[in-house]
């Protein structure tokens, strides 16, 4: 039986590691059909992969390959760094009706360091955290009970994110699930042996901690999905920037290259 993805070649992970020691243009570009054919084609048949069984517990995660996959260049515009290559190829699969990084999605990477596994909420405006904490207060035994199940525990730990010293303003102190109406990421993210990337156990380890988060990533999303139907219902919307509110205009636009350069990072989970 043929497996769903027989795993990245050798000569891709090795790729990375040359790059790690000679991470300039000039060095890249007279080998970028190698990256393409080494690198970037597998890195789409595996998304493909990923999305069919993404179609039997997370549908409305599906992301095409190009959707999914980040750019492999950095922007370098206010980093100290320069280099203009990333060291790692990522995909994320952000939920349908939410914009890229409002909801909780699914991530990988893969490199000669690690292939990295995660999921969740990781750069969320102030309205959808908002949001997430209102269902925590309601929810907070359903959330923890998602938490500490133990497939979920053993394949990628526990739940992580950056926290607030004390509970968020609008929130008692004492409330029950005060420990995490302070987190401002909630996320699992694991990383695993590089070793794994050139065999086809790469696909099954990245499916199963999919599967195993997607309780978790529907509680997430479950507050966002309302707040965006009700802000679309009501015509108004929320400037998060500055708490402005204003008459909602939806217009078709074009999806620049320029606007999608500056606007996807590079970051686990979202």
């Amino acid at each position: 039986m043929r497996a769903a993805f027989p795993g990245f070649p050798r000569e891709g992970i090795d790729f990375f590691r040359a790059l790690a020691r000679h991470n300039t243009r000039e060095w890249f570009l007279p080998r970028k059909s190698d990256f393409e054919t080494l690198v970037k084609q597998p890195m789409r048949e595996l998304v493909e992969a990923l999305n069919a069984t993404l179609a039997r517990f997370a549908p409305e995660h599906i992301t095409s390959p190009d959707g999914a996959i980040y750019r492999f260049y950095r922007d370098t515009r206010f980093s100290p760094d320069k280099t203009p290559y990333k060291d790692r190829i990522a995909a994320n699969f952000p939920r349908h009706g939410l914009a890229r990084h409002d909801g909780a999605g699914y991530y990988f990477s893969v490199s000669h360091k690690e292939v990295a596994v995660g999921g969740g909420l990781y750069l969320a405006t102030p309205d959808a955290l908002a949001a997430v904490r209102r269902h925590l207060v309601s929810r907070h035994e359903e959330f923890r009970r998602i938490c500490r199940a133990a497939g979920l525990r053993r394949l990628l730990g526990e739940v992580q994110g950056d926290r607030l010293v004390r509970t968020p303003k609008g929130f008692p102190a004492d409330h029950p699930a005060a420990g995490l109406l302070q987190f401002k990421q909630l996320y699992f993210y694991v990383e695993l042996p590089p070793e794994i990337a050139t065999t086809p156990s790469l696909y099954g380890e990245i499916a199963r901690r999919f599967r195993a988060m997607a309780p978790f990533t529907d509680f997430l999303n479950e507050p966002l999905i309302a707040l965006r139907k009700t802000v679309a219902a009501s015509g108004f919307f929320t400037d998060p920037r500055r708490g402005d509110v204003g008459r909602l205009q939806v217009k078709p636009r074009r999806r620049s290259h320029l606007s999608e350069t500056a606007t996807r990072t590079d970051q686990p989970l979202n």
